[in-house]
């Protein structure tokens, strides 16, 4: 007799797929802002899926934006820029929905920076506003570009 593979159940085990968070993500049928962190980048990409398949529409990785040293990809600065790079790339995508996969989000994080740079770029994301970074938080340049 020959042995049925359950894939569901192998990537629960590896820690790979949260099935319960990525179903209540799919009903709202609107597209996924999916940020991911690597040990050097942070990759954000805009996701819709059809017919159990996902689609990346954009993507954009701190690697792509340009004025970062070698290790900075993973910055605060470097994902808020991620965030708004990702949103000017767009298009006619307008209102998104955000998926942290796996990753524990503290409020005022570099995963809350992509998404406080995709707000402030244009894009519709439903979100805890004191999750964001507060201005207090953004690096000396930026303050001194406000002034």
């Amino acid at each position: 007799m020959a042995r049925i593979l359950r894939v569901p159940k192998r990537r629960r085990a590896e820690g790979k797929t949260d099935y319960k968070a990525r179903l209540g993500l799919l009903k709202s049928g609107k597209p996924r802002l999916v940020i991911r962190k690597t040990n050097r980048y942070i990759i954000a990409q805009i996701v819709t899926s059809e017919q159990a398949q996902d689609k990346t529409l954009v993507r954009v990785s701190s690697k792509d934006i340009s004025g970062f040293k070698p290790g900075q990809g993973k910055s605060r600065k470097a994902a808020y820029e991620t965030g708004k790079a990702l949103a000017g790339k767009a298009g006619d995508v307008k209102e998104v929905i955000v998926d942290f996969g796996l990753h524990r989000v503290p409020a005022g994080g570099r995963l809350m920076s992509v998404v406080q740079g995709a707000v402030e770029a244009g894009l519709n994301i439903p979100h805890n506003p004191g999750a964001l970074p507060s201005t207090g938080d953004k690096t000396k340049k930026e303050q001194e570009d406000r002034e």
